[in-house]
This record gives structure tokens, C-alpha cells and sequence, in this order.
């Protein structure tokens, strides 16, 4: 499976640093890194549990491994997106960022507690739809480590031409467009394809071994 590699790939270089205490991120406030380090290990765990969930082939033909998987998921995502908000919020790269960041965040946690929700209350339409809009935002920092240098090359001529050489205000430019553009696309992308797909009568309708 294609994104299964790629996420595999993508956490096998981004994740060491932090483990190392080598990440380039500078503290705001005393529990920053402690924080920081606790959202990137959860969101791994959950990104992982993303491929899975959203494997069309472990849902059909292994429904109890979905729900475990699914458990696990929904028990990282939401310590994850919480501490997201926090380190988000006390971002040092920029307010554009910053709103970004607790944007994310806030909507990868609604997301997950109302689709865990929905399950529970056996309305499994409205759980997958929202699950797959979770899942999207846990993969979205992927998107946006390809932004954020394309943007910084296609940019460049405006960090003379309007932040008059501030190097540090052109990158809160860059990471703030590059932050926002990695979720908000592949998140109106899924929505797209989700209002082209038939509706079923009732959300009570789909059996869970089809989700």
C-alpha cells in the first residue's frame, strides 16, 4: 500500500530528532519540549493507526482488528490533538501559524471524539465520514512538510520586496501558508469525494465489517 511506505518513510526520518533531543523547534514556555516530544510519539502511534483504519482490506476481513485498531487510534489522537493546541498555540514561527496550529488541532479533535461517539451510538455512516476526516488531519503533516520549502522558493523575491530582508518574518510567512495549505486541501479534497459518494438511508444501515 502506497501510503502505508510513505508514512512509514516520513516517520523513520522525522521522528529520531526528537527522541535525541536534536529537533531545532525552540521552547516557548518550561513543559514545551516535554509536550512537543509527548504529541509527536501519540501522533505516530495514531498516524500508523490511520493507514490501518482507513485499509479498506483490514475492515472487511478483519473487523475485530479494525475496532483494537481503531481503540488505539482514538487513544493517542485525542492526548495528541490536546497537546497540539497547547504547543500550537505558544508556536515561536509566526500568529499565522499559531491559528493554524490550534485550528488543526481543534478539528482533529472533534473529529475523533464525535466519530468514536457515532460509533459507539452505532451510527456508523457518520463514523467513518468523520474517522476519515481524522485520519486526514493526522496524515496532513506530511502535506505540509512538502509545502512549506516549495513555498519558501516560490516566496522568495517577497522576503526583499515586502519584510524588507527580515529573514525571521519571511519564514513565519512560509510556515504559516505552508501549515495551512497542508490540512485545509487534503480536507476539501476528502470532503469532495465524500459528497460525491451515495448517502446510505440511515447511518444505522452499514455494517461495521463494511467500515
Amino acid at each position: 500500500m502506497v501510503l502505508a511506505v510513505i508514512v512509514v518513510a516520513f516517520l523513520v526520518y522525522s521522528l529520531p530528532p526528537y527522541l535525541t533531543g536534536g529537533t531545532r523547534v525552540p521552547s516557548t514556555f518550561g513543559l514545551h519540549y516535554p509536550l512537543l516530544v509527548a504529541h509527536v510519539l501519540l501522533a505516530c502511534v495514531a498516524m500508523v493507526c490511520a493507514v490501518g483504519q482507513i485499509w479498506p482490506g483490514l475492515r472487511r476481513r478483519h473487523p475485530t482488528m479494525h475496532r483494537r485498531t481503531g481503540r488505539v487510534y482514538v487513544a493517542t489522537a485525542i492526548p495528541a490533538a490536546v497537546c497540539a493546541m497547547v504547543i500550537g498555540a505558544a508556536t515561536p514561527f509566526g500568529p499565522i501559524l499559531a491559528v493554524s496550529n490550534v485550528a488543526l488541532a481543534a478539528l482533529w479533535l472533534w473529529f475523533t471524539v464525535d466519530g468514536y461517539s457515532a460509533a459507539r451510538r452505532r451510527r456508523f455512516g457518520r463514523h467513518r465520514r468523520q474517522m476519515l476526516r481524522s485520519a486526514t488531519l493526522a496524515l496532513s503533516i506530511i502535506t505540509n512538510r512538502i509545502w512549506t520549502p516549495v513555498l519558501y522558493l516560490a516566496l522568495e523575491s517577497l522576503r526583499d520586496s515586502i519584510f524588507g530582508g527580515n529573514e525571521e518574518r519571511y519564514l513565519w510567512l512560509v510556515a504559516g501558508l505552508g501549515a495551512w495549505l497542508g490540512w485545509t486541501l487534503p480536507l476539501l479534497l476528502l470532503e469532495r469525494s465524500l459528497r460525491r459518494q451515495p448517502r446510505p438511508i440511515t447511518d444505522r444501515s452499514a455494517p461495521l465489517s463494511r467500515l
